[in-house]
This record gives C-alpha cells, structure tokens and sequence, in this order.
C-alpha cells in the first residue's frame, strides 16, 4: 500500500526564486518520491536544481491559497541548503533528488532526505483543516470528476467545516468554493451553448 504525506513543497528556480505548491510526497525505502505532473513549474525547478523542501504544517490558507491563484507565502532560509522553508511549517524535511523516473506524463523524482527539523509545536488534530485539505484535493480535480461527485463530497466535508473550523479554515474553504462556483459556472455555461448549437450527425 503506497504511502503519501500531504505537503507543501518549496523549489527553486537558477535565480533562486521560490515556488510554493501542494504536493503528496510518496514514501519509498528511506526516502520520498516527488512526482509532479508535466508541465508544472515544480517540475521545471527540480530539473533545474535538484533540491526541495518538504513542508509539514497545518495551515490550511496555505494548501487553499496555492490552489486559488494566492502563491506567495512566507519563506526562512535553511542553513546549507539552496530552498527555503515554509515559515508556518512546523517541521521540515530537506530533500536531495538522486535519481528520476521519467514517464513523460509525471517524472518521479526519488529523493533522499539531507536533513530534518522542527519549528513549531503540534497542537492537535481538528476536523476543520482536515476538510479545508479534502477540499483542496477535491478542486485540483474538478475537471476529473463528476459533478454528482463533487457535490456529495462538499456536502458531507461541510459538516465538519461548520462544527469545528476556525476562522482560518472558514477563510480558507471559502477560497476554495469560490473556485467551485467557478468550475460550476463555467460547466453550466458551456452546456447551455451546447443546447443552443447542437452538433449535427
């Protein structure tokens, strides 16, 4: 059974600017596969520098902001080591790509880990920021899914959104079905240009 770790993964580019994506990093052996899809600008920096850091941490803003357009976050520089970290991480891992599996479609780029630490404490489970991250999930696979699927879904994570969320995570799931709306809005228009202009045999 493959294991993944929901993260926020930090690359950089030959100038050293930062990117910040959401990214499930898969265990393997001693290490961690980062396999983003082609083409992706993670993709585009590990090729470039072959470094990244794998961030743990329970701010839901950032996994809903870097799906809905708001990608610049906070980052601390890491002794020794060309990517920052995540500021609002609670720990990181420091990872060294070694070898790729290229695909075509979604290179894996094994990893081994350089080094770890923590930052901050872990206070807790909360049903809230585990929704805000189904929901993330969710919305980077709109295209995919049916829209039956995705009103089920939103329907039973609401339920915990509005028992135990924080204001964060209300802001956060709020970003996130702002891009909903959006996929919904666009669906719906399209099927109605279609009814208007049918296709002829």
């Amino acid at each position: 059974m493959t294991y993944i770790r929901e993260t926020i993964v930090t690359t950089v580019d030959v100038a050293g600017i930062v990117h910040v994506a959401p990214l499930g990093i898969i265990q393997q052996e001693d290490g961690w596969v980062i396999a983003p899809f082609r083409p992706s600008k993670t993709l585009d920096n590990l090729s470039a520098v072959p470094f990244a850091i794998a961030n743990y941490t329970d701010d839901m803003l950032v996994f809903a902001g870097c799906l809905t357009g708001r990608k610049e976050w906070p980052t601390v520089a890491v002794e020794g080591f060309p990517v920052p970290r995540l500021q609002t991480a609670l720990s990181h891992s420091a990872l060294q790509v070694v070898s790729v599996d290229d695909d075509g479609l979604r290179p894996r780029h094994f990893c081994k880990v350089v080094s770890e630490a923590m930052h901050a404490p872990f206070t807790g489970l909360n049903r809230g920021k585990a929704a805000v991250l189904e929901l993330a999930i969710l919305v980077s696979r709109l295209h995919m899914l049916p829209q039956e699927k995705i009103d089920a879904e939103i329907g039973y994570l609401t339920i915990a959104i509005e028992k135990t969320a924080g204001p964060d995570e209300l802001l956060a799931w709020s970003w996130l079905m702002q891009r909903v709306k959006e996929h919904q809005e666009a669906a719906d228009s399209k099927g109605k240009s279609a009814a208007r202009h049918p296709g002829t045999a």
